[in-house]
């Protein structure tokens, strides 16, 4: 085999790559060894901003086979034909800890997944919870602060945690899915994934339907005590990442069933729930799973860094037949996830491999830029319109249009007959068996009776109260049996 020449970044053959150059066999080293001062520069540079959240992830490859016809709902040409198969790019994450934190912690995992479509990349972002803590972006970067570092103390405090949730009550149901039993994932080859908001589909003929995503395991869930999670970090910090990485390489292919809730657009104003709320579920009883097709991940990425690092979602990344809806965390997301990006990786993150179309190209009139490595032809132009044969827009519309109504301003969501904080938190406690319940009053006890402030304290229980009586008188003992150790 020829061997290979190292080479500096011009492409220059790298004659000592062991000593660098000296003035003399003792003396300093010379300003003019430009291997050195590459090989150092470029060093200094190699890390770039983590994610503000979900830092910490990992990612592979795969596709998605359409098995069940589902064109009366969305025109999507992706999801159009049973068999027909997709790429797809998958990346689990932990949402609040560093790039650098461990794997099995009590946290939601991020579930991103971008499907390379012949009409461009669609990009799907959710988590492996279908709910969310918050319901209106505003509160967005306060409860991201309140579970991140502290300022003064530098680690995760219990007070800024739970006071965050004591005075944010539509967070109660999220906090009851994430100190129950599916807290702590096994792997993330074991745990389901949903894309949590409400999002729009489309059919040929222009109706209009809301729609939710569920992933559910073909491996069956699986999921860690805090005991065995504890032990599993000590062990591995990278678990999640070790597990994955291992079953693709045995050909142990982790895969999904993706099924959807499907709400005809008229039914949405007088249903029970804010069907747009984040912090609520759609009922199965309401709107039945109905099966669409499976995903598959069958190929690891060949360089980390390159692939799962750099790999950039946006929910605004839709494609013709889906579309958003007025769900206030989707709407803002919109904007937030591809502006993350912009700021960590630059305005031309798109045209990275990991983040380029695959079955068509980009072709606009954005230009120039850090890292610009799409120019288009010599004679191309950079506006629009233009007497040329540069790219022309087309009639294809890419989802039905919201409705909208009323003055502008700050207004909370319009009230639906069973919209308040606690009633789905109850109705998830009740459906909870005894083993169930009992861990997940552990879990909370544990991290509540932390907490210094007795007012923070109290209002967290006041909204166990109100989602079961039971709950609550379960939590308030077990919080007190814990402070009075």
């Amino acid at each position: 085999m020829t061997q290979r020449v190292l080479t500096t970044e011009s492409g220059a053959p790298v004659a000592d790559n062991q000593n660098s150059a000296t003035a003399g066999a003792g003396g300093p080293i010379l300003l003019q060894d430009g291997h050195l001062l590459e090989k150092l520069a470029r060093f200094n540079r190699e890390r770039i901003p983590e994610r503000v959240v979900h830092a910490r992830g990992s990612g592979a490859y795969g596709y998605f086979e359409v098995t069940d016809d589902v064109t009366a709902f969305t025109r999507a040409d992706f999801l159009s034909e049973v068999g027909r198969r997709t790429e797809t790019f998958l990346r689990f994450s932990t949402v609040a800890d560093s790039l650098g934190g461990a794997d099995a912690v009590r946290d939601p995992r991020g579930f991103a997944l971008k499907f390379y479509t012949n009409d461009g990349n669609y990009d799907l972002v959710g988590n492996n919870t279908p709910v969310f803590f918050i319901k209106d972006p505003i509160k967005f970067p306060d409860f991201i602060h309140s579970q991140k570092r502290d300022p003064f103390t530098g680690r995760q405090e219990p007070d800024n945690v739970w006071d965050f949730w004591a005075n944010s009550p539509e967070a109660t149901h999220q906090v009851t899915w994430l100190m129950g039993d599916r807290g702590i994932p096994a792997s993330y080859r074991h745990m389901n994934g949903f894309g949590s908001h409400t999002y729009q589909w489309t059919n040929a003929a222009g109706d209009a339907y809301f729609v939710k995503y569920h992933f559910k395991t073909n491996q069956g869930v699986r999921c860690l005590s805090a005991d065995q999670a504890a032990e599993l970090v000590g062990k591995d910090a990278n678990s999640h990442q070790t597990d994955l990485l291992q079953a693709i390489e045995r050909g142990m292919n982790p895969s999904w069933t993706l099924y959807v809730q499907l709400m005809p657009a008229a039914e949405a104003a007088d249903y029970r729930f804010n069907p747009f709320d984040v912090t609520k579920v759609w009922p199965h009883a309401d709107y039945p799973l109905q099966r669409v097709g499976r995903l598959v991940l069958d190929r690891n990425p060949d360089n980390v860094f390159a692939e799962v690092e750099q790999a950039a979602f946006s929910p605004n990344n839709f494609v013709p037949g889906i579309g958003p809806s007025p769900d206030k965390m989707l709407q803002g997301r919109l904007f937030a996830y591809a502006d993350a990006q912009r700021y960590r990786l630059g305005i031309n993150h798109t045209q990275l491999p990991v983040n380029a179309p695959r079955a068509t190209s980009a072709d606009n009139y954005g230009r120039d830029g850090l890292h610009a490595t799409r120019y288009g032809s010599r004679h191309d132009k950079n506006y629009e319109p233009n007497s040329y044969a540069g790219p022309a827009q087309t009639d294809t519309v890419l989802s039905a249009p919201l409705p909208v109504q009323g003055w502008t301003g700050t207004h909370e969501a319009p009230a639906h007959t069973k919209d308040d904080d606690f009633f789905q938190a109850g109705e998830l406690y009740r459906l909870m068996s005894a083993d169930e319940k009992a861990r997940l009053i552990a879990n909370i006890a544990g991290g509540l009776s932390q907490v210094t402030r007795d007012d923070v304290i109290e209002k967290n229980l006041a909204h166990f109260h109100a989602a079961d009586a039971e709950y609550g008188k379960r939590v308030e003992e077990a919080v007190r049996a814990l402070r009075e150790d």
